[in-house]
């Protein structure tokens, strides 16, 4: 459905008028949060007027669907998306990573996290109502309250997973609300200038990258085919990340992530990709031997194509296609008819195997942590010399530290949106600096950096904070306990196949102990020139058992809403660990390698072993970091790194803590 000129002409004159409804914006001074309980409503810079996309949505829904379900993703359900994707961006102007609205014909309501409460205040018109609430049991009792029985939801069925939607409709079928599948995307209708498919052609990774050649990959996923009880002919692969790992290919169809648009379906005996073809160089295809038909040769099939062809297999006779519940969407899922022909796990083996690194995955990513830490400690040293001159703001931090991230060996750009936060701004725990929001930095406030890079040989997140004045007890005191809680995990040794949130708590606790608390997960995943939250290892209930050879981050924090905000990041490698009677266990190999702020450290409420942690990490920069600093002759770095890495246990520290130790021991004794 299109809009005629003449009448998005009208429209727009309508919206001037009917923009004094919802919001007028300030010139100056009245906040950076809306304020929609005043007449005229108060509507900061940030925020998006949303009048006309609301009405030609709503317009759209005419005359069957009731209200209309827009999530924060895409047909691969990925975390990050394509500019073409940002759907939910573009109806709301909230920006945030997570969220879902909902339009009704005379409501429109955005439901998020805590992470993007003050966000969205920030980005959204008063059109739009805010549900400090995530849950899918939150959406579905809104909608049954507002929306009557019989009718019907609409949803884009390629933006939704299996379990989202078996989630969504379980608790509106039996009150007789319909979802309603609608494969042709109501927003992309409407919007006109909605962003084209980027022309970037695939690439391969370099061999000296690579362990495991696609071939290889190939038969490991075919083994595990053969060995499922279930005798699965085919497996489906839609997350993107399955189908470029498994072919060691990248692309840059989505911003910060290596990935291309993209399907696989891989039987026992072929193999079809559904990609845009026409961005497979002649190279390609002869690497992935798309020319002919036989087991080990890649059959190239437009990426509009995959349902179809989907729908043609699963018409022969004795068929049966594993998918990975969590990144299949269901309009595929819902094409698996009948039952037999279907066969489900959490995640495909893909994402299981993927998961734990190869010999030389987990060499190339330690190294690419190495080249990284020169360019963040580069970024600390910078702003130690530049916030007292009071020529800082976020916005130069955030594009300081790319800078240094650029000239780095191998480096791709960053993995994420630089989060480059000072002050009330660090309390928001994912904001990201603008032109209209960006604070100059102050040696009187916190100032917190979360920030990674893409390399050919590996993908690194890392956060730190710090202070360049006189921080409060109160800072000093929370920032100490979230590193305690980051030293707890890091330092714990755990069997193998122990679950990440059975350890979790571990950095919530010194927190815990004074009623302090953070509203995020404490790690995720991390890949090899992939994404940077890489599914499905961390510490919630979803993911999967740490084994040996897996990278994960583990970043406790802290947020006091309009002051300040601290986290502190560090990507971590499971190896085994040495204990005095048991094999097989686990425990943390740190791999970012950057100094804590001293300053922010009271070593008072540290225990000996915490500190005795720091020490040997510290050593572990120096040995490290250091003859990469003095390889790219930076002296300067090198220095700073050598006075931030001192041991916090003097020369003879290892007396007093055994003198200590031999205390504790013989105390019980003494007061008997």
């Amino acid at each position: 459905m299109t809009f005629p000129g003449w009448i998005l002409a009208l429209l727009s004159c309508l919206v001037a008028l009917k923009g004094e409804q919802y919001g007028v914006h300030a010139d100056g001074g009245a906040g950076s949060e809306r304020n929609c309980s005043i007449v005229p409503p108060y509507l900061p810079p940030t925020a998006v007027n949303t009048t006309l996309r609301l009405f030609q949505l709503r317009a759209s829904m005419k005359p069957n669907i009731s209200a209309y379900i827009i999530p924060a993703t895409d047909a691969h359900l990925s975390e990050y998306i394509a500019p073409r994707d940002a759907r939910l961006a573009w109806m709301t102007g909230f920006t945030g990573s997570a969220g879902t609205a909902v339009v009704t014909q005379d409501k429109a309501v955005l439901w998020t996290d805590s992470r993007y409460w003050v966000q969205a205040e920030r980005q959204m018109d008063c059109s739009w109502a805010l549900e400090r609430d995530v849950s899918i049991t939150s959406i579905t009792n809104w909608l049954i309250r507002e929306v009557n029985e019989g009718d019907q939801v609409g949803i884009d069925p390629f933006l939704f997973s299996v379990d989202t939607f078996a989630a969504y409709n379980t608790k509106l079928a039996p009150a007789k609300r319909i979802l309603t599948s609608i494969t042709d995307n109501l927003v992309d209708k409407i919007w006109a200038e909605r962003p084209p498919l980027p022309p970037d052609n695939l690439t391969r990774l370099p061999d000296d990258f690579i362990e495991r050649t696609w071939q290889n990959k190939v038969d490991q996923i075919r083994g595990q085919m053969m060995d499922n009880p279930y005798n699965p002919t085919a497996l489906l692969l839609s997350a993107l990340d399955e189908t470029a790992w498994l072919f060691n290919l990248r692309g840059n169809d989505i911003p910060f992530n290596p990935f291309f648009y993209s399907y696989t379906l891989l039987t026992f005996d072929k193999i079809w990709l559904f990609v845009h073809t026409e961005r497979v160089t002649e190279e390609l295809r002869t690497y992935l031997n798309s020319s002919c038909s036989d087991s080990y040769c890649v059959q190239l099939l437009q990426y509009d194509s995959v349902r179809s062809h989907l729908m043609k297999y699963l018409e022969e006779a004795g068929v049966r296609v594993w998918v990975g519940t969590e990144y299949t969407n269901q309009a595929l899922y819902e094409l698996i008819t009948p039952e037999e022909k279907l066969l489900e796990s959490t995640y495909s083996p893909v994402l299981t195997t993927k998961a734990v690194k190869d010999q030389t995955e987990r060499k190339i990513l330690k190294a690419a942590h190495i080249r990284d830490a020169v360019a963040v400690m580069q970024l600390l040293h910078h702003l130690e010399r530049s916030v007292p001159e009071g020529r800082e703001t976020e916005l130069t931090a955030a594009e300081f530290v790319n800078e240094c991230r650029s000239k780095q060996q191998y480096s791709r750009g960053p993995s994420f949106e630089t989060i480059s936060a000072s002050g009330p701004n660090a309390a928001l725990a994912h904001y990201s600096p603008s032109s209209e929001t960006s604070r100059k930095l102050s040696v009187d406030e916190m100032y917190l950096v979360d920030s990674g890079g893409q390399y050919l040989d590996g993908t690194t997140d890392i956060t730190r904070t710090v202070h360049w004045g006189k921080p409060t007890d109160r800072q000093k005191e929370a920032f100490t306990r979230v590193l305690m809680g980051n030293i707890e995990i890091s330092r714990t040794i755990f069997p193998a196949g122990t679950r990440g949130v059975n350890i979790e708590m571990l950095g919530r606790r010194a927190l815990w102990e004074v009623g302090l608390n953070y509203g995020h997960g404490t790690g995720h995943g991390v890949g090899n020139y992939f994404g940077v939250h890489e599914w499905p290892v961390g510490f919630q209930s979803n993911n999967i058992p740490f084994q040996e050879g897996m990278f994960t981050s583990i970043e406790p924090g802290y947020y006091k809403e309009n002051d300040f905000g601290i986290r502190i990041e560090d990507v971590a490698l499971t190896v085994p660990a040495t204990t005095k009677y048991g094999n097989n266990y686990l425990t943390f190999e740190t791999v970012s390698l950057v100094p804590y702020d001293r300053k922010l450290i009271n070593t008072s409420i540290l225990s000996l072993e915490q500190l005795l942690w720091l020490d040997s990490y510290y050593q572990d920069i120096r040995n490290i970091v250091g003859p990469e600093l003095k390889s790219q002759g930076l002296t300067e770095i090198h220095d700073w790194m050598m006075k931030n890495t001192e041991p916090f246990l003097k020369d003879g520290s290892s007396a007093v803590v055994s003198s200590i130790s031999l205390l504790l021991l013989l105390l019980p004794v003494s007061l008997l």
